[in-house]
């Protein structure tokens, strides 16, 4: 085989990975970009990130347990993934605690329907399994990205927050919190961001996030923030101390 046939089929292999690579779908945190005019391939999206199909397996069991159909967002799809759901389950059937943690970055006056979509599910899953629920306002990350003042982030954190309550969350259950505010007053939080921080390096948050030497060192840092609140240990005055209660986080596939 000649040297030019062997060039040419390495240089044949390249415009193919560039291509396949050309092809994929972008989702992440600030972008979703699809490679068809059929949309964002889902089922590759849930292989991808490394959650589970929610199926008619697991609706099923579900809905055995809560003794009452689930939501129209579970039987239509619109929640489409898990993770661990089924410990979730088995931790409710065995009467044991867990929470729920969801969020908002607040980056402008209201909040239209599609902000409103994890808070509508969220506040039907904290009716259906009575348990507390934190929500962080991350006024810092909205900060970071967009040209905002610090003043202004943590004023829109409060005007969203109204939209927030109005879901009809339970107040004695429910924790609502702005990330600059609560910061300060609570260092069992800045603990876990700090833990959190510590194991992962710059280049796995750069491969996760996209970020690049461009990006202010904040952004690099944000994704403890977000983590932080995982942690029941985070919120010792509303979990005791206590560091082992499990989370489940309704939030969209980016996220995850």
């Amino acid at each position: 085989m000649s040297t030019e046939i062997v060039e040419q089929a390495v240089q044949d292999l390249k415009v193919e990975e560039k291509n396949s690579e050309e092809q994929e779908d972008v989702v992440d945190p600030w972008n979703v970009t699809s490679s068809s005019d059929a949309g964002v391939n889902y089922d590759k999206l849930i292989v991808k990130f490394g959650s589970s199909k929610i199926d008619q397996d697991l609706i099923s069991r579900m809905e055995s347990i809560i003794n009452q159909p689930v939501h129209y967002f579970l039987r239509r799809g619109i929640f489409f993934s898990h993770r661990d759901m089924h410990t979730i389950l088995t931790l409710y059937e065995q009467k044991k605690p867990f929470f729920l943690y969801t969020g908002r970055g607040p980056s402008s006056e209201a909040m239209h329907l599609g902000h409103l979509i994890p808070f509508v599910f969220t506040k039907w899953l904290q009716d259906v399994f009575n348990v507390p629920l934190v929500i962080q306002m991350t006024d810092d990350e909205k900060f970071l990205w967009k040209d905002l003042t610090l003043e202004e982030a943590n004023r829109l954190a409060y005007e969203n927050a109204k939209d927030i309550i109005a879901c009809g969350f339970d107040p004695e259950k429910t924790f609502l919190f702005s990330n600059l505010d609560f910061m300060g007053q609570c260092s069992n939080f800045y603990k876990n961001i700090c833990r959190v921080q510590k194991c992962v390096n710059v280049n796995q948050v750069k491969n996760i996030f996209g970020f690049t030497d461009a990006d202010c060192i904040g952004k690099m840092g944000f994704p403890a923030i977000q983590a932080a609140p995982s942690f029941s240990s985070s919120f010792p005055f509303i979990f005791n101390d206590r560091k082992d209660i499990p989370c489940l986080i309704p939030c969209a596939i980016d996220q995850v």
